[in-house]
């Protein structure tokens, strides 16, 4: 089974229903399956705040993490255009990662929530985005067959999946944000299992 990590940060739930959504669509992929962590919150002195076990949820990323998984889907809220601290933290400190190749030439695909429409979730998949190119990743986006992307009134871009909670943090998605962040983890999924078989 080709391990796909769903790596996410999430602050009011929004995110983890999203990265829940993704690891359901990598599960639709046969010899495919999910391996989801989080990372913890960080200080504004930029330290890890949580005991090194969570006390719900997926376990804490590991760089095991990144070297054992075929592809990578990585999820943060956006915070002014821009992934939140706890994942930029953690992306940070991938340096030994990126020195050996960790991820290069696997997949990558990448998710957000905000609280508007127009809060600035491309930005912060874009974002995401950056140190996955510089890790060697081959970025994986969701095209306009996916049919949601004409019709959503609420999150999804071509970037990735996308999730609007409102003002008061609503972590419940629409079903089209459903259906594309599921589209999304089968995405990177396929293609992982596809490079696999090919090398």
């Amino acid at each position: 089974m080709k391990e796909i990590l769903v790596l996410y940060y999430s602050h009011k739930g929004s995110v983890r229903a999203l990265a829940e959504e993704v690891a359901h669509g990598v599960h639709q992929v046969p010899g495919a399956v999910a391996r989801v962590r989080t990372v913890p919150r960080v200080s504004t002195v930029c330290e890890a705040l949580e005991d090194s076990i969570p006390a719900d949820g997926p376990p804490y990323a590991e760089a095991a993490d990144l070297e054992e998984c075929a592809g990578l889907v990585l999820g943060s809220p956006t915070r002014f255009g821009n992934m939140a601290a706890p994942m930029k933290y953690f992306l940070d400190g991938t340096i030994a990662g990126w020195v050996n190749g960790a991820l290069s030439g696997k997949p990558a695909g990448v998710f957000t929530s905000s609280s508007s429409m127009h809060g600035g979730q491309e930005s912060t998949l874009l974002s995401m985005m950056l140190p996955l190119l510089h890790h060697g990743a081959l970025i994986v986006g969701l095209p306009y067959q996916e049919s949601d992307l004409a019709t959503t009134r609420s999150g999804g871009t071509p970037y990735g999946a996308s999730h609007v909670a409102g003002s008061d943090g609503d972590p419940a998605l629409t079903d089209a944000e459903r259906r594309l962040a599921q589209a999304l983890g089968r995405r990177v999924a396929e293609t992982a299992v596809r490079l696999v078989e090919v090398r």
